[in-house]
């Protein structure tokens, strides 16, 4: 049987946020493995004529998966709203983002399996992204008045200790073992299963210890058609809302810069600085430990300071480290400044997610964190469609990766500028 939590009485039980967390931990294997550090530089030198085309085609599938998730997860938030339960939809999309990660150990080197790379790519991207709407519509549901910056953190910072405990085994089990054929680049290829896995086995906790909002009851037809009517009047509400239209804007700039900046993070340390697979694992280890340490650091700041602050003072550190890694050469500075990139990823993104729900009505988070993912998606295309096509271009991935300090600087003035510094005493 279901329980609704209330946030009033001082939100879920100790377990139940513990719940929450883990999924993080389960889904943050995804964007680190496939999207960024293993199987995008895999795909960019083994599956693509060249790794100055492999970046274009990247950027490409992940403008189009952004466009795709733009469109489609407000709707779903709002149907979700009209549904009730969150938990069924994250089971679904948890599903399909796994059998796409499966699907992908098939692509072996060779252009012959390029374009079946790229859509399951999209497949499995696209399902990310949605099974995270459903997901952060739960945080405020969890967390007491005055505590959501913090359990935002804590998943957000048990997120990418997932990921780095994932990279490591990855790194140890397969990659480098000797163990496993080398041939056909099996031991590349087998960390697709192993990411599959992890989502698969680390969101049962969430399944079993955290409550849901319990059914509706209406049938999938009548919560697609309410869902739909209802998105329609909270568009149209919006604007009476001037700060979520800001803020929304905002967060879609820095948050396609963050994106990008993922996406391609393992595709420029391998073409601009030389990183075999082993360091490039290795470099995704130490940027998950700093990522880590600064969202749970940042978690009691957030509460402290408000998350406008946070994400600002984020921002701030994100455009200065990342134009000087645009600069340098040196290797070993590439490693220096990544990992200081990393302590402030982490509390830009939690705190982005505390301010949405401080600003979003209860009875809507469903359908506002929808609209959070559609602003973090409708220009989410741009970011990977301009690295791409910069980089082609000028036949430079420094050029093609400029655009990501460019959104940091712009969305950063509109979050400076328009949107009320909220908090957990500012919610009743």
């Amino acid at each position: 049987m279901r329980t609704e939590t209330n946030p009033a009485a001082g939100g879920a039980d100790g377990k139940a946020k513990f719940g929450w967390c883990l999924y993080d931990w389960a889904n943050s294997a995804f964007p680190t493995v496939i999207s960024t550090f293993v199987f995008a530089t895999y795909f960019t030198r083994a599956l693509a004529p060249d790794e100055t085309t492999g970046t274009a085609w990247w950027g490409w599938a992940s403008a189009l998966t952004a466009l795709l998730a733009a469109i489609g997860a407000p709707l779903l938030g709002a149907i979700a709203d009209r549904s009730g339960g969150r938990k069924p939809w994250i089971v679904v999309f948890s599903l399909i983002n796994a059998i796409g990660c499966g699907l992908l150990f098939f692509a072996a080197p060779g252009l012959d399996w390029t374009l079946w790379a790229l859509a399951w790519v999209v497949i499995a991207s696209l399902a990310f992204e949605y099974a995270q709407v459903f997901y952060n519509a739960m945080l405020k549901e969890l967390a007491a008045p005055g505590e959501v910056g913090r359990l935002s953190g804590w998943g957000q910072g048990l997120g990418y200790a997932g990921a780095l405990v994932c990279l490591i085994v990855a790194l140890k089990l397969f990659v480098q073992n000797p163990a496993i054929s080398h041939d056909g680049a099996f031991n590349v290829r087998t960390t697709t299963l192993l990411t599959a896995g992890w989502l698969l086995v680390f969101t049962v906790p969430l399944l079993l210890w955290t409550p849901d909002r319990p059914s509706t009851g209406i049938s999938a037809t009548a919560a697609v058609r309410a869902g739909f009517g209802q998105l329609v009047a909270s568009l149209r509400r919006l604007r009476h809302r001037r700060e979520v239209v800001v803020y929304l804007i905002a967060s879609m700039l820095y948050t396609d810069g963050l994106t990008t900046l993922f996406t391609f993070g393992g595709i420029y340390a391998a073409g601009t600085f030389g990183l075999s697979f082993e360091q490039i694992l290795l470099f995704g280890i130490l940027l998950n430990v700093t990522a880590g340490i600064g969202a749970a650091a940042f978690a009691w700041v957030d509460d402290a300071i408000g998350p406008k602050k946070t994400v600002l003072l984020s921002l701030a550190a994100l455009t200065v480290l990342g134009t000087a890694l645009l600069l340098v050469s040196d290797p070993l500075w590439f490693w220096i400044l990544g990992a200081g990139l990393g302590i402030f990823v982490g509390p830009a993104q939690a705190a982005s997610r505390t301010l949405m729900a401080y600003l979003a009505p209860a009875e809507e988070a469903g359908e506002m964190f929808g609209l959070f993912a559609l602003s973090g998606k409708a220009t989410a295309f741009l970011g990977p469609l301009l690295v791409g096509s910069l980089t082609a271009a000028f036949h430079s991935q420094r050029a093609g990766m400029s655009v990501v300090v460019i959104f940091f600087v712009i969305g950063g003035a509109l979050l400076l500028l328009g949107v009320p510094d909220k908090r957990g005493r500012d919610v009743a």
